[in-house]
């Protein structure tokens, strides 16, 4: 079948929105009419060049919720009208880091970025000539064919445009405060960047029982929506919160750092690394570009005994937390109708990105008819 979608053809470079033509679902495969999908900074890194995709041209989205309108042969367990939400780290269930209750390092995600399944094959083509697929999913399109393995089966009265948002940002944000950084009741936690993934750090650290919950981000509407979900303190600057951290710690500093900003420089984490007590953990959750090099002071990092700590969907497993993410939504304990800041159309979706640039949104999500 065809459909449309945004991709992006050369990088630096914008999205454009063209017809895309699907093959028909296989065995393990989900022919799927999407919802609603975020507008993830880490897709914005494509088209700036920092991450760049492994195949131009290249349908991006990773985050994302759908309707399931076809089943491939052989694939037990799904049925036309199904809902689900996807998964930007497939989960095979079997290899050592799956086993190991670390499906995030799942060794699927070897081809987030080729936009090719394991064999080598691809499912999106225009012209006759194949294009790379974000994760395996691409959520910038209107319909798109996915592995079973991507795909977490949702209740159907869950309403599907805040469902999308546990796909990524909220697991990625929520569990750098609770896997990643470790927070435990009466931390002092700072988050340094109150976008998609931040906001729900700040979730996931006031969840744990942080006493101090420090967000820092430049736009005062950042700071605003931060402390409506959980921080109790916010600042324009990370040597604003270091401070503040500090004079509420005897001196010691915060129990960890969680970095969280659209694009990850040294300097965020050598600021994040000063802000941390003795033993202190830095949580690198944004991205960088792919030069950047890490500097931190060696004789610290020793004899402080600090740690500096990658995280990757927030070390969570995506079978086991994106329901438990969609239970707590139902309980009235994780805020998900609060993030939604702006809705776009496909075709908006350049300007739904100019709008992120300029801190209009903690989420924008493309919402599909």
């Amino acid at each position: 079948m065809k459909t449309r979608g945004a991709v992006v053809t050369k990088s630096p470079g914008k999205w454009e929105i063209v017809d895309i033509d699907l093959d028909e679902p296989r065995q393990g495969e989900l022919l799927i009419k999407m919802a609603a999908s975020g507008l993830c900074h880490s897709d914005d890194h494509m088209t700036t060049g920092d991450m760049p995709p492994g195949l131009l041209p290249f349908a991006g989205g990773h985050e994302g919720s759908a309707v399931v309108i076809g089943v491939g042969p052989n694939t037990p367990g799904w049925e036309v009208g199904d809902h689900l939400v996807m998964s930007f780290l497939p989960g095979c269930g079997r290899c050592r880091w799956c086993a190991s209750g670390m499906q995030n390092l799942c060794d699927l995600g070897a081809h987030v970025l080729t936009g090719c399944r394991p064999d080598g094959s691809y499912r999106l083509s225009i012209d006759g000539k194949p294009i790379g697929q974000a994760a395996g999913i691409s959520t910038f399109c209107e319909h798109s064919l996915i592995d079973v393995h991507s795909a977490i089966k949702i209740d159907k009265d869950l309403p599907l445009d805040k469902a999308a948002l546990v796909g990524c940002g909220v697991g990625t944000g929520w569990g750098s405060a609770v896997n990643s950084a470790e927070v435990k009741p009466g931390h002092t936690v700072i988050v340094m960047g109150i976008g998609g993934i931040g906001i729900n750090a700040v979730q996931g650290a006031a969840h744990a029982g942080a006493l101090h919950v420090i967000a820092v981000d430049p736009v005062a509407l950042k700071r605003e929506m931060a402390e409506r979900v959980g921080a109790t303190h916010s600042f324009a600057s990370i040597e604003e919160a270091t401070e503040f951290a500090q004079s509420v710690t005897n001196g010691q500093g915060a129990d960890s750092a969680i970095v969280t900003v659209g694009v990850v420089h040294a300097e965020h984490i050598s600021g994040a690394f000063q802000a941390i007590r003795k033993a202190g953990t830095v949580v690198v959750t944004g991205i960088g570009p792919v030069e950047e090099k890490l500097s931190v002071p060696a004789f610290e990092l020793t004899l402080f005994q600090k740690r500096v700590q990658g995280a990757l969907f927030g070390a969570s497993s995506p079978s086991r937390d994106i329901p438990w993410m969609l239970m707590l939504y139902q309980q009235g304990r994780l805020n998900l109708d609060d993030l939604i800041t702006s809705r776009y159309k496909l075709d908006d979706i350049n300007q739904g990105y100019a709008d992120m640039h300029a801190g209009k949104n903690i989420r924008g999500v493309i919402i599909y008819d």
